[in-house]
């Protein structure tokens, strides 16, 4: 676990239309929906909240965003129901979200009808599996604490839901078995702080 001094707020993208209809996007490229929009207005009126309820600088507060697009969009859209400039953000590759190869663009029906064996594998340690050309969660974590032990005080973050279990196994203090099977909300916030996560 890494131990950090300065809250940490996590965002979740928006719904997609994969979201939706149920399909594995993982780094795959997809838009936000109509409501996926509307949610990341939620979460960025969310966030101005909790930041003035709790005394903080959120024009001073640096965005670290997954470059995938339905986490730029989200942030964008968030920043701007906060009233900030939409842009003013950072990219990092290490936010994107899990790689779940060749399953992704899939529905779980599919998959299982396809690889009952594989599904299985995953039920029984579903935080080190590795999906056909993914990678796992556990690996995931990794590159998330790469970019989470460059970070010093107060930061948000918009990225996935992956990443959001990765935050709590690193500064949650969640065990991996529990993160794999926690909630992650869209058009909510996350809030990190004192080796705890709550949703807001």
């Amino acid at each position: 676990m890494i131990v950090r001094d300065a809250p940490l707020f996590f965002l979740r993208h928006g719904e997609t239309y994969f979201n939706a209809e149920g399909r594995i996007q993982g780094q795959l490229d997809t838009p936000l929906s109509p409501i996926g929009r509307d949610q990341a207005a939620e979460a960025g009126r969310a966030l101005e909240s909790l930041f003035m309820g709790a005394g903080l600088d959120l024009p001073a507060t640096p965005w670290c965003v997954s470059p995938l697009s339905r986490a730029t969009d989200t942030a964008t859209i968030a920043r701007d129901a906060a009233g900030l400039p939409g842009a003013g953000f950072v990219t990092d590759a290490r936010l994107m979200e899990l790689n779940f190869g060749v399953w992704q663009n899939m529905t779980w029906p599919e998959i299982r009808g396809r690889e009952p064996g594989a599904v299985s594998a995953r039920q029984s340690d579903v935080w080190n599996f590795t999906p056909p050309g993914g990678e796992s969660y556990a690996a995931l974590t990794t590159r998330v604490a790469a970019w989470l032990e460059e970070r010093n005080g107060t930061t948000v973050v918009v990225a996935h839901g992956g990443v959001a279990r990765a935050l709590m196994v690193l500064i949650g203090g969640v065990a991996p078995a529990e993160a794999c099977k926690a909630p992650v909300y869209q058009g909510r916030v996350l809030a990190f702080s004192s080796g705890k996560g709550s949703w807001a």
